[in-house]
């Protein structure tokens, strides 16, 4: 059956995420996305900055689903007729008559007219609904509980015009016309796992919409097992249990986990949004020395590592360290007490590289790895990440949230090996000094980051 197209209203919000975040949650549910309209780059990349695209579904029932898990949709209506002008839209409409004339007869309804980056007045609606009398709804207008609805969309460019005018009613970009499939409900969430109404969170914990985002990526649901290497107050354990997903987590740092009361702070958490049998362990343990000694456990592995901006990675050792000379054996004054090892710094690029070979020994074939990766703005180029993957893994998304000289960028990669690898050493390798060899941009973002990236190529 051939797809049908569908208008999407979307939120104006991450709008790099929008489509990586309905490819995924189609593929978690089996169904396809059709972006004919999108096939060129270029379109594509300025159609995601806009509020509404037309994408092709086989059947409403997978807008619906959409609709229920996607964070950023708002809405969406099957797609009747768009224009630039209202005669075009109208005319559009009339050649479609076969999508709408069922409901002709004795159907009620009610009508919608909205304007995107203007408010429009009353009267310029009426005039709106009343230009549409062609339809010849016979049905009874009813604006509580309306069999269905009808919406009309006016989208203007920013009303926020250098010479100070603003728009005036009319002079749209354009303008769209459908029947409401489905609100979406999942945008609501946002409040659910509102950080500030939280039992337990820290000055690194995710935001709800990112940590939802991350989920999402992730294709969380019922009986897949998510492990979260850097969980740290556990942000993102919280939005993957809650879809279905069984969780673990772990950071070098148990009092993250902790917190100060007598239960842990992530369970509190999680007793709070009703997840806590979800979470199946918290350990302490450094990544790069884990107790992990069977792979292929994991569906996903979801994590924001830490990156120095409020909190830097570590990882055990000792920041600088003899050879010629043996530790000093200090007895400790109360053996009872627990060992804190010495730590060091991780340095990101080294990070993101043992990370990808950590999750390519832990994931399933077909698995996936989410996680945020800062870069600079100015030196940044795909190579980055490219350059960072190892055999078996293949980049499935990357998106950006800007923050002006800086970003983070969401990266998504599949395990796509069916074969089992070894456990990676994780060892310290010192960085070749080649002509060839690639210097990611986010090496060293620490000391970019605080030096102000002045410098910065």
């Amino acid at each position: 059956m051939p797809p049908r197209e569908y208008l999407f209203v979307f939120a104006q919000a991450h709008d790099e995420f929008r489509i990586p975040e309905l490819q995924s949650i189609s593929e978690l549910y089996g169904f396809t996305i059709g972006l004919s309209r999108y096939s060129d780059p270029l379109a594509c990349e300025a159609a995601v900055k806009r509020p509404f695209m037309v994408l092709g579904l086989e059947e409403d029932a997978h807008a619906k689903l959409l609709a229920s898990r996607c964070i950023l949709i708002k809405s969406v209506y099957e797609f009747y007729a768009q224009g630039s002008t209202y005669d075009e839209l109208h005319a559009a409409n009339r050649g479609v008559r076969p999508r709408w004339e069922q409901y002709i007869s004795d159907t009620s309804f009610k009508f919608t007219v909205i304007g995107y980056n203007h408010s429009l007045s009353q009267r310029w609606q009426r005039n709106v609904i009343e230009s549409f009398s062609y339809m010849d709804f016979l049905g009874k207008i009813d604006m509580k509980d309306p069999d269905i609805v009808l919406g009309c969309f006016e989208e203007y460019e920013n009303d926020r015009h250098p010479d100070g005018a603003r728009n005036i009613n009319g002079a749209f970009r354009q303008v769209y016309f459908g029947r409401l499939i489905v609100e979406g409900t999942a945008r609501s969430l946002i409040r659910t796992f509102d950080v500030k109404k939280r039992e337990y969170f820290g000055n690194t914990s995710m935001e709800a919409e990112i940590s939802l985002l991350m989920a999402n990526q992730t294709q969380a649901s019922t009986g897949k097992l998510i492990y979260d290497p850097f969980i740290g107050t556990g942000s993102m354990a919280y939005t993957t249990a809650y879809f279905g997903a069984l969780v673990c987590g772990s950071d070098i740092d148990g009092r993250q986990m902790r917190g100060k009361g007598k239960t842990p702070g992530i369970i509190r958490a999680a007793s709070q949004y009703g997840v806590v049998s979800r979470i199946v362990d918290l350990c302490t343990f450094d990544v790069t020395h884990n107790p992990w000694r069977s792979g292929c456990l994991f569906d996903a592995i979801v994590t924001d590592p830490p990156y120095g901006v409020r909190a830097g990675a570590k990882r055990l050792g000792r920041k600088k360290a003899r050879e010629d000379r043996q530790p000093l054996q200090i007895p400790r004054a109360n053996p009872d007490e627990p060992y804190i090892p010495p730590t060091k710094p991780y340095e990101l690029s080294a990070l993101v590289v043992d990370l990808i070979l950590l999750a390519r020994y832990l994931l399933k074939p077909r698995g996936l790895l989410v996680f945020f990766l800062p870069t600079v703005t100015d030196s940044y180029e795909q190579v980055d990440i490219i350059s960072s993957l190892c055999e078996g893994m293949e980049l499935v998304a990357n998106s950006l949230q800007d923050f002006g000289t800086w970003g983070r960028r969401l990266i998504t990669i599949r395990k796509t090996v069916m074969n089992d690898h070894p456990p990676p050493t994780l060892e310290t390798v010192p960085s070749s000094t080649g002509e060839d060899d690639h210097v990611p941009a986010h090496k060293d973002f620490r000391e970019k980051y605080f030096q102000g990236f002045k410098g910065v190529e």
